[in-house]
């Protein structure tokens, strides 16, 4: 058996943005050592069960139903008809395969996302592979190759299936981490609430741990609140926050300053005992930032800001 890559890494192409992936066609022939002569004998080994897919289908289906988990999938009829076309399509790539290229690395890597998609775990994914391979080299083999052919054409032929593997376990990989993203970023929003308090006032309570990430996320949703209504004082109640360091402390002067460049002027509000004495400690200057203790402190000086006055009415309320 040949095992000289060169030749065939020179025909192997780079895995492309297009496809969006991570796994390079060059990557995986590279890991799992394809050559051209592991290509022939995948081709070869395909001449003998390609003709027999209906057995496989036959066979693989059976398990299927058996498989609570692969067979929810497949209740309908018409359905589970165009899965096995689309199956047996996907078969014939693998067994006539003739170059592993950009394009034959993103077909296996949308089967990845399919499954993943569809929310197939990567066990029952797997176990869905692994038969597939028995039933091949096993059940629709024929006996017609020498002992020797045989089992170097197993070998390519596994070679084959795991790179399909790795190109589906890596899709998976990139939609898991992306929906990851994307619940990050909706909780961040979520973490977020900027509210008016009254006219040209604002609030944002802070509640929990800032890093430099949600601390971006808060600076955009305030900027882009104070420019959608022309407030002129932002309140930040972080009563909330449990650490006050030096990091968290930057993070909070860089919000409001931020806001006064915009002509809006920021209240700190809940700095409590502790609070102010970690700040004093760490000699984080404040500059002229207008901090209060309380909520309802920091409400009196944002209504003198804007020129509210509070009165007593009957009631007692003002």
């Amino acid at each position: 058996m040949a095992t000289d890559t060169t030749t065939s890494n020179r025909v192997l192409s780079r895995y492309g943005d297009a496809v969006g992936g991570s796994v390079g066609a060059d990557e995986i022939v590279r890991r799992l050592a394809i050559t051209e002569a592991d290509l022939l004998l995948v081709r070869r080994f395909g001449a003998i069960v390609l003709p027999r897919l209906a057995d496989y289908n036959t066979l693989f289906y059976a398990w299927v139903e058996q498989q609570p988990e692969w067979s929810q999938f497949f209740q309908d009829a018409s359905l589970l008809a165009h899965v096995q076309k689309h199956q047996q399509k996907h078969w014939r790539d693998l067994f006539e395969v003739q170059v592993i290229d950009d394009d034959y690395v993103a077909r296996r890597v949308r089967i990845g996302e399919i499954h993943a998609r569809i929310g197939l775990s990567l066990m029952a994914y797997f176990a869905g592979v692994d038969l597939s391979m028995q039933i091949f080299l096993r059940d629709l083999y024929d006996g017609t190759m020498t002992p020797d052919d045989y089992t170097r054409a197993s070998l390519a032929v596994a070679k084959l299936i795991h790179a399909d593997a790795t190109l589906v376990l890596d899709a998976y990989a990139r939609m898991t981490n992306q929906k990851i993203a994307d619940q990050a970023e909706a909780l961040l929003e979520m973490s977020t609430p900027v509210t008016a308090l009254w006219e040209n006032i604002m609030m944002l309570p802070v509640v929990g741990v800032i890093d430099s990430t949600r601390a971006h996320g808060i600076m955009t949703a305030v900027l882009n609140s104070i420019a959608e209504t022309r407030a002129k004082v932002f309140i930040m109640d972080i009563s909330g926050v449990p650490v006050i360091d030096t990091a968290v402390a930057n993070h909070i002067i860089k919000v409001t300053r931020a806001t006064r460049l915009m002509g809006c002027q920021s209240v700190l509000s809940g700095v409590s005992p502790a609070i102010a004495r970690t700040i004093v400690e760490l000699g984080i200057d404040v500059g002229d930032i207008l901090t209060k203790a309380t909520m309802r402190d920091a409400l009196e000086s944002a209504y003198k800001l804007v020129g509210v006055k509070l009165v007593t009415v009957e009631g007692g309320k003002a």
